[in-house]
């Protein structure tokens, strides 16, 4: 069943947020550049049906002609497709964009800036990490070194810390895997099966929606609003689709950075509740808070449903080579997710945890030290992007690793093309969308160092002046998006 979008929901989105268009010319192309805006924004997402010619008429004040004439623009176009039983449904001109693996980054010149990755150099205090973990190592050795679910210590060490913030977490109730990823992998093999259908927000994280559907699970958008998640929106498009499973980004979401309030998380916890959705929630941001101190941070979505399956990683907090994650799963399941883990491999590496559990020791001295690298990374790219592309719109993140720029042309994948040429590569706004779209929308990490921050935005400058007055080559290049 495709989502549907209603004449008074998208009359208010056409007049409400100035996408019709000049006043110049006829009124039906008027009409139609806004919906195509409206697809470019990602407010409207690739399969959701519109409302008929007359069901639309009624709802703007204008002539049934006008709508008649403006459908018919958009099909030419190629963002409109008439589906018999279906009516007119949302389409992109280039399709929708394929969710196979992502190319690894390789061969890189030394000299190219990389912004398609949120990521950062290793925390410092890493390498004093490895050396206690390989301190520790030799009490383990005479063991056999198998732990499918986590050494025991870490799994306290994450409950712990799950307990502190206020949700009471038992260590069996930890699940330590090989990233967030594969803690994704393992909640969709214990709770999904192919052919069940997955909410996603739309824009969100590439490699999520990829592993969702690699597991054979089928994607059903949420746009997101200025403010992040939209309870109202998740209970229609839970009620349209029967989504079984959501994948939620609540806390600095990649890649808009918005933070989810708790008025908010609890009113999504009651449409999860009663849409009998189970919700997959991302920490991975969690720690990044840059705005506020921890104790001000919302509760964890688990605090208000106790259904909630939250995946965590060590890779934004502290290095993305240290491939360690963990799952905190509800205690009634905690046997269903056991025995998935077995099925997929038998635990991560033992020096791995010990990093980790070093590093959880140290918490707040060490994040302490990388929230304040990030703050001057992300003045310096708010101060570069004043400078020299003042005309792009971004609403400054609390915490995270990721600017979302509104574009003052939808030409996003022109920009992304355009950037080798300069030094750069950048993922397109079309890889973060449910089915492509987001052309108006750029994600530039603030995780570089502030001069190695300035430079990206110069480059980023004449790479989109480049997009806009040019014809950048096309990139046969896929990238990896993290």
């Amino acid at each position: 069943m495709s989502p549907s979008v209603s004449a008074p929901r998208l009359a208010g989105l056409l007049t409400g947020g100035s996408p019709r268009g000049t006043d110049d010319g006829p009124a039906y192309r008027s009409l139609a550049e806004g919906v195509r805006r409206l697809v470019a924004d990602g407010r409207l997402l690739a399969g959701t049906r519109l409302p008929s010619e007359r069901e639309l008429t009624a709802a703007l004040g204008v002539s049934r002609t006008t709508v008649a004439a403006a459908y018919g623009v958009l099909r030419e176009r190629g963002y409109l497709q008439s589906r018999r039983g279906s009516g007119s449904v949302v389409s992109l001109p280039t399709g929708p964009v394929p969710g196979g693996p992502l190319s690894p980054v390789d061969g890189l010149a030394p000299d190219v800036l990389d912004l398609t990755i949120a990521a950062h150099a290793a925390t410092p205090g890493l390498a004093e990490a490895y050396e206690e973990a390989m301190a520790a190592l030799p009490h383990h050795l005479p063991g056999t070194g198998y732990h499918p679910y986590g050494l025991p210590e870490v799994r306290e060490l994450l409950a712990e810390r799950y307990t502190a913030r206020g949700l009471p977490t038992d260590p069996s109730q930890v699940l330590v895997t090989t990233g967030a990823l594969a803690g994704l992998g393992l909640a969709l093999r214990a709770l999904g099966s192919p052919g069940d259908r997955a909410l996603v927000e739309s824009p969100s994280y590439p490699n999520a929606m990829a592993a969702i559907r690699g597991a054979g699970l089928r994607t059903v958008g949420l746009a997101l609003d200025e403010d992040g998640l939209d309870a109202d929106g998740l209970d229609v498009t839970l009620r349209q689709s029967a989504a079984r499973l959501a994948y939620l980004v609540p806390d600095f979401h990649n890649p808009t950075g918005t933070l989810v309030g708790d008025p908010t998380r609890e009113q999504v916890a009651r449409v999860l509740r009663r849409r009998r959705t189970t919700a997959l929630v991302d920490e991975t941001p969690v720690d990044l808070a840059l705005d506020r101190p921890e104790s001000a941070m919302p509760a964890p979505m688990a605090s208000y449903d106790d259904r909630v399956v939250t995946l965590g990683s060590a890779a934004k907090s502290y290095w993305g080579g240290l491939r360690v994650g963990w799952l905190r799963v509800p205690l009634a399941d905690t046997g269903r997710f056991q025995q998935a883990r077995l099925t997929l491999d038998l635990g991560a590496a033992v020096v791995e945890q010990l990093v980790l559990a070093a590093l959880l020791r140290r918490r707040d001295e060490l994040l302490a030290r990388r929230r304040e690298q990030l703050r001057a990374s992300r003045a310096a790219m708010v101060s570069a992007l004043a400078e020299h592309l003042p005309d792009w719109r971004f609403t400054v993140p609390e915490g995270g690793l990721c600017l979302w720029c509104r574009l003052p042309e939808p030409r996003s994948s022109a920009l992304a093309d355009a950037a080798p040429a300069h030094g750069l590569r950048l993922a397109p706004g079309s890889a973060f969308g449910v089915d492509g779209g987001l052309e108006s929308f750029c994600r530039l990490p603030m995780a570089l160092p502030p001069d190695l921050a300035t430079e990206a935005v110069r480059r980023v400058a004449r790479a989109w002046d480049d997009a806009v007055t040019g014809t950048p080559a096309r990139s046969a290049r896929p990238v990896i998006v993290a």
